[in-house]
């Protein structure tokens, strides 16, 4: 059986990771059993949707990804440009590998558009094609004004297999009609490659290069400078001066009190720069939040080393929502919704608007929460194997037919 997965973005590869490390232990176990279980040959695709180090390659690295079988090589552009170019180059590789399988991940644009060519193709005058499945279905925030909603939803609609995060996502599939044999509960791939690298992390030298982490006393052990972590990159937050401005003043009490260590989106940056922001927050300023700390984006390990110490961490991003449940570490979502309701169910993230008062609030309200970790079901480092089980079992013969 031949499987091809796509990445695109940055949260794609943490989700596929796991299932490429599934795919090798599958094929070892065949290899020395007598079952006759089939071997799964996988291919790597990815769009090109992130490009450059920063954004895509050290992930690689990071992640122990192989090299992509194909790279794309698409770029930045518009919605429609982007997805547009991302059709016309995948249908030909799809034509070329014939796979039987195509997994899409997350809610960008290559899952998209991916997902909406393989539901198209025909590889014979029977109308045979591959079957899709899409890892981390049903996620809804609901605010069709999100164009990663419109992804989700649409994904949803045109794909065979539907692999889900959280129980949230089992109701809102039922409730869009989707046939309940389709929808498979396995857990979170991107949980599993943070269980994956939780140690390793640890050799990160960023604390370090921060000057966060106070040298060691008389025990050898060396603790850490309390600090806030965050991370913005939504167009809804960063494209539009006056928002931008809201949240960032509905974090001048935070950095009065901790350093707010940000990694700067290169979207972020160019809206900075754009709205003459990058002086208000560099702290050059004593009128403003002195107390954000600029970088330039981190790879996977320096960023979780950052996010499993920090105090608290305010977002925008839907991933972070689930790794700080996962790690017991207080997250605020700078958004008035989330497709994650399990992250704000098990207490660790509260969703605090974006007006300066509710994000006040918010961050008071996480700065003294208490009580211990509860861990969502299946979020074991287990569920990309559940995958693989899966789609081990699915043979040339269920090629799905128009």
């Amino acid at each position: 059986m031949k499987i091809l997965s796509v990445v695109g973005a940055r949260p794609n590869f943490m989700k596929v990771a796991p299932i490429i490390a599934a795919v090798e232990s599958h094929n070892r176990k065949v290899s020395v059993s007598s079952d006759g279980g089939e071997p799964i040959q996988h291919l790597l695709v990815h769009t090109g949707q992130h490009y450059g180090d920063l954004m895509s390659d050290s992930f690689f690295a990071d992640l122990g990804l192989p090299k992509p079988d194909v790279h794309m090589g698409v770029g930045s552009g518009s919605h429609a440009v982007q997805s547009a170019e991302i059709m016309k180059r995948f249908e030909e590789i799809l034509l070329a590998e014939r796979p039987d399988v195509v997994i899409v991940v997350g809610d960008v644009n290559s899952t998209l558009a991916c997902a909406v060519v393989t539901s198209k193709i025909s590889f014979d005058t029977n109308g045979a094609r591959p079957l899709i499945a899409h890892v981390e279905s049903g996620l809804r925030s609901f605010d069709r004004t999100m164009p990663e909603e419109i992804n989700r939803v649409v994904t949803d609609h045109v794909v065979d297999l539907l692999f889900v995060t959280e129980e949230s996502g089992i109701r809102n599939l039922k409730n869009e009609g989707i046939s309940p044999d389709k929808i498979h509960f396995v857990g979170n791939t991107m949980i599993d490659s943070l269980l994956r690298f939780l140690a390793k992390a640890d050799s990160s030298k960023k604390l370090d290069e921060l000057h966060l982490r106070l040298p060691s006393g008389n025990t050898g052990r060396s603790s850490v400078t309390p600090y806030a972590l965050l991370t913005m990159h939504r167009p809804a937050n960063v494209d539009n001066p006056e928002a931008f401005r809201e949240i960032l003043a509905g974090l001048e009490e935070l950095a009065t009190d901790l350093p707010i260590v940000f990694p700067v989106h290169p979207r972020t940056r160019k809206r900075m720069e754009e709205f003459g922001l990058k002086l208000h927050l560099s702290g050059e300023s004593k009128s403003n939040a002195g107390g954000l700390v600029l970088i330039d984006p981190l790879g996977y390990l320096d960023f979780l080393c950052l996010m499993k110490n920090a105090a608290i961490v305010v977002t925008d991003s839907g991933g972070i929502q689930e790794e700080t449940t996962c790690l017991g570490v207080p997250c605020v979502t700078v958004r008035d919704n989330t497709e994650r309701p399990v992250t704000v169910d098990k207490g660790t993230n509260v969703i605090a608007g974006t007006a300066q008062a509710g994000i006040r609030a918010a961050i008071r309200s996480q700065r003294t929460r208490s009580g211990s970790n509860s861990v969502p079901q299946f979020w074991d480092g287990h569920a990309a194997e559940r995958i693989v089980d899966l789609l081990s079992r699915v043979r040339q013969s269920n090629l799905v037919r128009a």
